[in-house]
């Protein structure tokens, strides 16, 4: 399954909640979900498997994966020890693409991906291309020299999507960031129910 790259709004809608890493828009000024028959599917129950589904939906658009790759991470969090699912969190927080929009370098997710693909981004005082990259805690990251100078790394640095959360320390003078320490379950920008992620994938891998 390839990644999504249709209507974004609609998205939203579809699973009833904002997703800031893939858009800066809101679903609220249009709450129900898409198409003729949007209220009816307000007032239906969703059986248990539909609600599992959904959720892991949350994860695979906001941090635009492919379900490949989803389930690649899925599989890296079943072998560390302790909950699955806190771990499923950290190891996509710590995607490099994540942590440059987290930071606040670029409006959203895709952005940040095509900033990194586009070799705009260093990691550790070396320019790198691979959005994916899994960071460690010490690890330092920021835009080049030539991609300081990127209109849309201005005016997202001044204005950010989102706060930044406290394990990314930013020095603007440099417009290096951190990462300080390892996130928390918590850590996902949206509302998350991990265990019926975790439920959805327990017979599919």
């Amino acid at each position: 399954m390839s990644r999504y790259t249709g209507p974004r709004l609609k998205v939203l809608r579809a699973l009833g909640v904002d997703l800031p890493g893939l858009s800066r828009k809101s679903m609220q000024e249009r709450p129900t979900p898409p198409g003729q028959h949007g209220l009816k599917k307000m007032s239906s129950r969703k059986s248990e498997f539909g609600q599992q589904l959904m959720e892991k939906q949350k994860l695979r658009y906001n941090y635009g994966l492919t379900e490949g790759q989803l389930r690649r991470v899925i599989v890296d969090a079943k072998k560390h020890r302790g909950a699955t699912g806190n771990k499923l969190v950290e190891l996509l927080e710590r995607r490099l693409d994540n942590l440059v929009f987290r930071a606040g370098f670029a409006p959203t997710i895709p952005a940040a991906r095509q900033m990194v693909s586009h070799g705009h981004m260093a990691l550790n005082g070396r320019r790198v291309t691979i959005p994916s990259i899994r960071l460690r805690v010490g690890d330092h990251f920021g835009p080049t020299e030539p991609g300081k100078k990127i209109d849309l790394v201005r005016t997202t640095l001044a204005a950010p999507a989102l706060e930044r959360p406290e394990w990314i320390s930013l020095d603007s003078a440099t417009q290096t960031a951190c990462l300080s320490y390892l996130p928390e379950s918590d850590a996902a920008p949206f509302p998350l129910d991990l265990q019926r992620i975790v439920e959805y994938y327990a017979t599919r891998l």
